[in-house]
């Protein structure tokens, strides 16, 4: 199954206790703050403060927490300063890895990516080394359970996706970055849960990763999205599903 499914399900299946929700609000704080900052305290005129807001709620962050971070943004609550890097690198067996931060502090940011990366057997790049590999995406990720195939894909490819396909017990419904809020307005109305739905880079192709490696390059994952700079990790793994009940 290929790495940005699977992990969506993994991370689901971990569940998030309050150490984690806590790690999840801040990230989704400094989205919004970053989001208001460049376009606007208003969802209706900034698309990407809305989608920050959408993310945000499903986490279930309380609205007082979401209206501060928006102000925060604005400056109506002084100012802060965050800065977009995206990091790029391999790790083992050869995946390759993209990293999305928000950082206050880029001197601070950059080793500490580059001690994951080494302590996972992995290799900090330069810019655009693996940039090339990727494509931004709407992504929605849809429990077999949840609805049939046939009617997703009627709903789907109506609203502007582009493709939708049946990975394990999941459909991963794609769709371009120009699309994405009609897919997600599509599957609301049709009161169809979501996984997980965003704006991802996702692969152009795939790494094999043997069973033997599975757990570093899973570890690898987990360490970088643990860190509080970090937004979204983004990999082209293939991990086998038996390979991944015992990673």
């Amino acid at each position: 199954m290929s790495g940005h499914s699977h992990w969506a399900k993994i991370k689901r299946a971990k569940g998030s206790n309050d150490a984690k929700r806590g790690r999840e609000w801040s990230k989704l704080a400094r989205r919004i703050i970053v989001a208001a900052k460049v376009g606007g305290g208003n969802p209706d005129e900034n698309l990407s403060l809305r989608y920050a807001i959408d993310d945000a709620k499903a986490a279930n962050m309380p609205k007082d927490t979401i209206a501060n971070a928006i102000k925060k943004g604005t400056g109506e609550l002084g100012a802060t300063t965050y800065e977009t890097i995206l990091y790029e690198g391999y790790g083992p067996a050869g995946v390759a890895f993209m990293v999305d931060c928000l950082t206050d502090n880029r001197n601070r940011t950059a080793p500490e990516m580059r001690k994951i990366f080494e302590r996972a057997g992995g290799q900090l790049g330069s810019s655009n080394c693996v940039a090339w590999m990727f494509e931004q995406k709407g992504s929605f990720l849809v429990s077999t359970d949840k609805v049939d195939e046939d009617q997703l894909m009627e709903i789907a490819l109506e609203a502007g996706a582009d493709d939708v396909q049946l990975d394990g017990d999941v459909f991963t419904v794609t769709c371009p970055p120009a699309a994405f809020a009609a897919v997600k307005t599509a599957l609301a109305d049709k009161e169809i849960e979501t996984i997980s739905a965003e704006l991802a880079m996702m692969p152009k192709n795939t790494v094999q990763v043997a069973a033997n490696k599975a757990s570093q390059v899973l570890g690898l994952m987990e360490s970088l999205e643990e860190h509080d700079d970090v937004q979204k990790v983004y990999a082209n793994f293939d991990i086998p599903d038996e390979a991944m009940e015992t990673a």
